[in-house]
């Protein structure tokens, strides 16, 4: 009975043992990028991404890829931020702003302008973790002028906490549940669900965002 309930449970899965690991990283490496150093991925869902993207693995009991992947996605996390601040710092925030924008708004960049202010190496460290802090954080860090070694070192600091954890949170939690087959396959076309909703919905809301016009604003124009 169990044997027919684990068969079962994997309909529909097939596609991911043709897919392989080798896809998720294409995919993971590339969201990971686009949302640490453009602003499109302010609209990205890079936390579920990631923490799926270990549920994915776990379904090909891919250990050295949970790993691997964690490492290289920690990697180009960084240097995703590295590009965002270069870009701040010859650009600074002047185009970010929209008039009358729902996420890219002034109100929401002097919020964030202001965590960078108050807490300086700790809130480049703790942006991982809110979801469009994080990719306004480097914009911002680079238009202020912060020491660029100061930037790198809590960057680092803070993709090492970000990306390894949820990775392996969701493929070490998914492996748990090998006894509950039914439950993985579900976990896992969350998932996937999850990922492609968000997606779709994150550039949509972007293109919105864009069409309006740049909001112009003394301080901005300054930055």
């Amino acid at each position: 009975m169990n044997v027919v309930h684990a068969e079962a449970a994997s309909v529909g899965m097939d596609w991911l043992a043709t897919a392989g690991p080798l896809l998720v990283w294409v995919i993971v490496l590339s969201f990971v990028f686009v949302e640490c150093a453009l602003i499109v991925g302010l609209f990205l869902p890079g936390d579920s991404l990631l923490f799926g993207a270990g549920v994915v693995l776990a379904q090909h009991g891919a250990d050295t890829h949970a790993w691997g992947l964690s490492a290289a996605a920690l990697v180009i996390a960084v240097v995703g931020n590295q590009v965002g601040y270069y870009v701040g710092k010859q650009t600074g925030t002047r185009f970010v702003a929209r008039r009358g924008g729902k996420v890219l708004n002034q109100h929401n960049l002097n919020r964030a302008r202001a965590f960078l202010n108050r807490r300086g190496f700790l809130a480049i460290v703790a942006a991982r973790w809110i979801p469009w802090v994080r990719t306004l954080a480097p914009l911002i860090a680079g238009a202020a002028g912060m020491n660029s070694r100061r930037f790198m070192l809590a960057t680092t600091v803070g993709a090492v906490l970000w990306v390894p954890t949820l990775v392996l949170i969701g493929y070490y939690g998914a492996g748990l549940l090998d006894v509950l087959p039914w439950l993985k396959t579900t976990l896992v076309w969350a998932s996937v669900v999850l990922f492609v909703v968000g997606t779709v919905y994150g550039i949509w809301r972007y293109r919105q965002e864009m069409r309006r016009p740049i909001e112009t604003d003394p301080e901005t124009a300054r930055a």
